[in-house]
């Protein structure tokens, strides 16, 4: 992760990424963002892993985006047996609906305002 724009670092290209569209159930009396924390701690330390983005709304929408090297990397990921259980939990208690889309990344760039310029700025 940039420690200066709270996003994944970029990673050259061609790489992968799988986009986790969810909607969760307004209450749903277990502790998810734990298991979310788990399974992010768990994807890091998998070969092949690049980083992740993750933002959550008020309506209980939320996206995820692991990034990955390669194809076996994402199929290695799918059937860590921790994140299997994982996601039986989630499709019994946490979430409405979801979606998956895995998609090849062929360019990527970035934009960032630096630090310093919004002291100097006063923004």
């Amino acid at each position: 992760m940039d420690a200066g724009t709270g996003l994944s670092k970029l990673e050259p290209c061609p790489h992968y990424a799988v986009i986790f569209a969810s909607r969760r159930r307004l209450d749903d009396g277990v502790d998810y963002t734990q298991a979310a924390s788990r399974m992010l701690e768990l994807a890091a330390i998998q070969d092949g892993f690049l980083g992740a983005d993750s933002a959550r709304d008020s309506h209980a929408m939320g996206i995820t985006v692991s990034y990955w090297r390669d194809l076996d990397a994402i199929r290695a990921w799918h059937d860590v047996a921790e994140h299997r259980n994982v996601q039986e939990l989630g499709r019994r208690l946490w979430y409405t609906a979801y979606t998956v889309r895995i998609c090849r990344v062929e360019r990527s760039y970035e934009f960032h305002v630096d630090p310093s310029n919004l002291e100097r700025d006063g923004g």
